[in-house]
């Protein structure tokens, strides 16, 4: 099953927890609210923004997200088509929405993207725009820009076009409610073809050399009674097929703006020889050498995900790929505009009711698909993406790193003393980066002789403190 039981937090420790997380949150700064200026511009836009002039209201498109979700930034069609298929693409049409300059686009230009605390969201836009009018939620009309590709029967894309139309999705779906459809064969339409063609575009990423670490995802999750849980969630493959045609879309816009030479690009510089030589000798001395006759792509989508020395191989592999930041250009590609995981250029275009940088990719690539002039106002501002994107990247991860600690902490506050089986994922100065077995917490302790990456060892927990999202283990 890719879900497991939650481990819940102690009541004892839950108002502790809860005091934990705002003070993390008064750290952060985290904007609370809206602004009335911003809100009153946001409800205005939703009340007066005129409809695009193409109507694709004859596509029954469907939406997939996690359960709950109203920010519903894409909604997608599958078909058939004459030698392969046909893929239709609809993305929320946030620029319809903002004004260049006006208050909501500089609240978002602050906020960079959507915020997720263990105490609830922190959105980049105003819900009457998020989670409302600008929302592709089902049975209603929407504004969207609408990408089309038809594949060959490999699953390449063979022709791309892009439009501003009407649409409206005819049903909003959860990953469990697609999986289960799919694999019980009542899924028809576009669901019925999600899993062939994400597969085959699986199948591309493996041929560009593109790879997808896919880690269980440790996630913070509400209780009935209001407290704080921690759940360690793989990803459902309704996932990955989902992920691959925004990545598909991703790749596009990127090969439209390198092709005009203006737009903003998510780069990755490739790890140098010696990082992968490296890796390579590390996945020998785990048990499970990389064959020299596989790329690197393949060979992480086929390791076991159950087995231990796999964590470790994950965690290294996961240390090949830094550095992902984003690249302003405009009249000057960059030497290597190449996001190396995905072994391909691309950019951020599919999520625009929760990130900032897509509102402008979704402009400039719908300029220059038009044959026309990109807005002055999106070439201008440019430059300024990156260090917004950057503050924004970083603020994200300072809040999802510190929620976790603070509630593992939480968690494990009722055991100090007790033993708990480990994996060791790497040693680092003198120290083994490990994780329990059961609670899946991720942690480190001063290392023993027989601690090397991949095996387990016993652990005992010293001591866990909410405040601060401290956990201390020794070896047993």
């Amino acid at each position: 099953m890719p879900r497991r039981r939650p481990h819940v937090a102690g009541s004892a420790a839950q108002s502790e927890l809860a005091a934990a997380l705002a003070e993390l949150r008064e750290t952060l700064e985290l904007p609370d609210g809206f602004p009335p200026a911003v809100l009153a511009e946001a409800e205005a836009a939703a009340a007066a923004a005129p409809p695009p002039a193409a109507d694709r209201r004859d596509v029954p498109f469907v939406t997939i997200d996690p359960p709950g979700s109203l920010d519903l930034d894409q909604a997608l069609h599958l078909s058939r088509r004459a030698g392969g298929y046909r893929v239709h693409y609809a993305i929320a049409d946030v620029p319809g929405f903002v004004e260049p300059g006006g208050a909501v686009d500089l609240e978002a230009r602050g906020r960079g993207q959507t915020l997720y605390a263990a105490d609830g969201r922190v959105p980049l836009h105003p819900p009457v725009l998020s989670e409302d009018r600008a929302s592709l939620l089902p049975g209603v009309d929407r504004a969207a820009y609408v990408w089309s590709f038809d594949l060959d029967e490999t699953g390449a894309v063979l022709a791309t076009r892009l439009e501003r139309a009407v649409v409206r999705s005819r049903a909003q779906l959860d990953y469990a409610q697609a999986q289960s459809s799919i694999d019980d064969g009542s899924a028809d339409g576009s669901l019925a073809l999600l899993r062939e063609i994400g597969e085959l575009r699986l199948g591309q990423e493996r041929v560009r050399g593109g790879a997808s670490l896919n880690v269980p995802d440790e996630e913070i999750v509400r209780t009935p009674d209001g407290g704080y849980a921690l759940e360690r969630r793989r990803l459902l493959p309704v996932e990955d097929w989902n992920a691959q045609l925004s990545l598909m879309t991703g790749m596009a816009a990127a090969e439209l703006m390198i092709a005009e030479r203006v737009g903003i690009l998510r780069t990755m510089p490739k790890p140098s020889d010696e990082e992968v030589a490296s890796f390579r000798r590390q996945t020998v001395a785990l048990g499970r050498p990389w064959p020299a006759s596989i790329g690197y792509g393949q060979y992480l989508h086929e390791l076991p995900r159950d087995e231990p020395a796999s964590l470790a191989i994950l965690q290294a592999a996961s240390g090949l790929f830094r550095g992902a930041g984003y690249v302003a250009m405009d009249g000057t590609v960059p030497a290597d505009p190449v996001q190396s995981a995905l072994a391909s250029p691309y950019a951020h275009v599919t999520a625009p009711l929760r990130r900032l940088v897509d509102r402008w990719g979704l402009v400039v690539c719908e300029a220059i698909a038009a044959g026309r002039e990109v807005p002055d106002w999106a070439r201008a501002s440019l430059g300024e993406l990156p260090s917004l994107m950057g503050a924004s990247s970083r603020r994200a991860s300072q809040l999802d790193a510190g929620s976790i600690a603070r509630v593992e902490a939480a968690v494990l506050s009722d055991r100090v003393g007790d033993r708990f089986d480990a994996t060791v994922l790497g040693l680092r100065n003198g120290s083994a980066v490990i994780q329990l077995v059961e609670p899946a917490v991720t942690a480190t302790c001063p290392a023993p002789p027989e601690a090397r990456p991949g095996v387990r060892i016993p652990v005992v927990l010293e001591g866990a403190d909410i405040r601060t999202g401290t956990v201390r283990f020794r070896a047993a």
